[in-house]
């Protein structure tokens, strides 16, 4: 004999009112119905983002406020005192199309190449030779070497623009050594009035880039150097494979912080060469101070300013992106 099976009827009339409606959501294998969806996410507590209230207004009123009114005040022609005529864009156009704030803007690369790769390129060497070689007295070679960080840039450039003078320091230890031919007016000529200027960033900026992979070398675990030791790993593959890998957040931030001081540049060159001689030197920020306080043109200040801050933005932010982690990279996608 063959069981039959028999399905039972769906219910109506009042005995279905009495049943009540079916469960809604998925069924468990067990029959009984799922849980929603939307019960399973972690409630999400707001009252954590009071925290940060403090922190964003000072930041929204200190910088986002100044900063809206710059560009506000870049779509005006203003001279401080006058009726105000409104311009649009066209301030930024004629940034654009002046080849002297163009040459600006390519000084302002030259000196990202003294003020950030160089100091960036130096700050590594010291850290691997000191991570390898014993050296006594080693706090107080950190401290030495971090002094120009700490100097204020006026002095800075006073400083170094009597080293570069014609009977300076610099030319009294060329004549030293023979190499009279050498010397000259080194803030003088257009020629070498740029690198020069620029020698004095790397100066300032490397030890700053030291103290920060010196920091970030002391995080990386022994066991690492230890492994490519036994390996067979010179100097050179050891900081290859092992210190370099492990500071490229420091990297990072050593040169966004670079970065962002060569672009904005104005203390050193202002009170070294004021942009000269010609133009050799002049970067954006003395465009904008020769703006605002020479001609009173306020609105094609703030216009500059304004790009300035792009361009800031732009290459801080594609350095970040080259030289993000394998896991900030996997947090990104996620």
């Amino acid at each position: 004999m063959c069981a039959i099976r028999v399905r039972p009827k769906p219910l109506s009339g009042p005995a279905a009112d009495e049943a009540g409606p079916p469960p809604r959501g998925r069924r468990s294998p067990a029959g009984a119905p799922a849980r929603p969806r939307a019960a399973l996410r972690p409630a999400r507590n707001w009252a954590g983002l009071l925290y940060v209230v403090p922190a964003f207004t000072v930041f929204a009123f200190f910088v986002l406020y100044p900063l809206g009114q710059a560009f506000w005040l870049s779509l005006w022609d203003w001279d401080g005192v006058t009726q105000a005529t409104w311009v649009g864009a066209g301030n930024y156009v004629d940034a654009v199309g002046d080849p002297e704030i163009v040459g600006a803007l390519r000084n302002s690369l030259v000196f990202v190449v003294f003020y950030a790769a160089l100091p960036t390129a130096i700050g590594l060497g010291l850290t691997a030779l000191m991570a390898r070689v014993r050296i006594y007295g080693l706090t107080f070679f950190r401290a030495a070497l971090f002094v120009p960080q700490i100097l204020p840039g006026v002095v800075v450039a006073v400083t170094w623009r009597s080293m570069y003078a014609i009977d300076g320091p610099v030319n009294g230890v060329l004549r030293l050594i023979g190499l009279d031919g050498v010397t000259r007016a080194w803030l003088g000529e257009f020629a070498t009035a740029l690198p020069s200027v620029g020698l004095i960033g790397t100066w300032v900026m490397y030890g700053l880039c030291m103290v920060l992979f010196m920091a970030g070398a002391q995080r990386i675990p022994a066991e690492l150097y230890e492994a490519a030791r036994i390996d067979g790993a010179g100097a050179v593959r050891e900081f290859f494979t092992v210190t370099l890998p492990g500071l490229r957040r420091e990297i990072s931030f050593a040169l966004v912080l670079t970065i962002t001081y060569a672009l904005r540049n104005f203390d050193i060159v202002w009170n070294t060469t004021s942009g000269g001689p010609g133009t050799s030197t002049t970067v954006p920020s003395v465009f904008i101070y020769r703006a605002a306080f020479t001609t009173r043109d306020y609105g094609e200040a703030a216009a500059i300013s304004v790009l300035l801050t792009v361009l800031i933005l732009a290459v801080t932010g594609l350095v970040l992106f080259l030289l993000r982690s394998k896991d900030d990279a996997k947090g990104a996608r996620r």
